[in-house]
């Protein structure tokens, strides 16, 4: 029976053969690692993934996809909401340390995702994510570019990222009405060590009102802090690099 992609999962399916070979090979699978794609879909992604690797692990919140994709003894189905998904107790059900994570993000929820996957970054070697073209943008982009912003800045605090593929909406049924993109995330060996939660803050506070100067946003808030050190506030928010935002961060842990 054919599969109506379903509006409330924000399913776009993939279908340009073109592509999925250029997905694959920036994904670089090799037999054996273990492997988890986030929405599989009609799988246009897992079946050449899983031919390369020999089994691979799918988290499939559509129940009947779930149902369809459980007939093949090459797939380890997870149906769930991937919001939901403990990947430690994941990567320890498969017995290996750390997990490649791949996926065609729901476009709607792909923030969130991204976040919940940052708090369990330890388990992760990789990503791969499909995703709208403007948020990869956002993720990658450098201070004074007017893309910069909390996601730039939480994301690069933790990975080295790069777009490595540009993917026009008719490579996907139903064509979404944005570009996509694919990028690529490896975790940062020895990141900044600082509070999480207070760099999601700091960064959060920054950004609150990008067109003021931050004596006016942040300036308060370390005020009410305590802080005493030194931090240039004549500047906006995305005239500040990451690692001065690290830095900044670090002195409150």
């Amino acid at each position: 029976m054919k599969h109506i992609p379903r509006k409330r999962f924000g399913q776009n399916f993939l279908t340009d053969g073109a592509i999925i070979d250029n997905i694959v090979e920036a994904i670089d699978p090799k037999a054996g690692e273990p492997m988890v794609e986030i929405g599989p879909g009609l799988m246009a992604l897992s079946q050449p993934l899983v031919e390369r690797l020999g089994k691979l692990t799918v988290i499939e919140l559509d129940r009947d996809l779930a149902a369809r994709l459980r007939l093949r003894d090459d797939l380890d189905v997870v149906e769930s909401d991937v919001l939901k998904v403990d990947f430690r107790a994941l990567a320890a059900r498969l017995g290996v340390p750390k997990l490649r994570v791949v996926g065609n993000l729901p476009y709607n929820i792909s923030s969130p995702i991204l976040f919940h996957l940052l708090e369990q970054v330890d388990v992760v070697q990789d990503q791969h994510f499909m995703l709208q073209k403007e948020v990869i943008d956002r993720m990658v982009a450098d201070a004074g570019n007017s893309a910069y912003g909390r996601l730039s800045v939480m994301l690069q605090w933790r990975y080295a990222m790069e777009d490595v593929l540009f993917v026009p909406p008719g490579s996907f049924n139903p064509p979404p009405k944005v570009d996509s993109a694919v990028v690529r995330m490896i975790p940062r060996e020895k990141p900044a060590e600082l509070n999480p939660k207070l760099l999601e803050e700091l960064v959060q506070v920054a950004f609150s009102q990008r067109r003021k100067i931050l004596r006016n946003t942040l300036g308060k808030w370390l005020e009410e802090k305590g802080f005493s050190g030194e931090f240039d506030l004549q500047r906006r928010a995305e005239e500040v690099p990451v690692a001065e935002y690290e830095a900044l961060a670090a002195q409150f842990s």
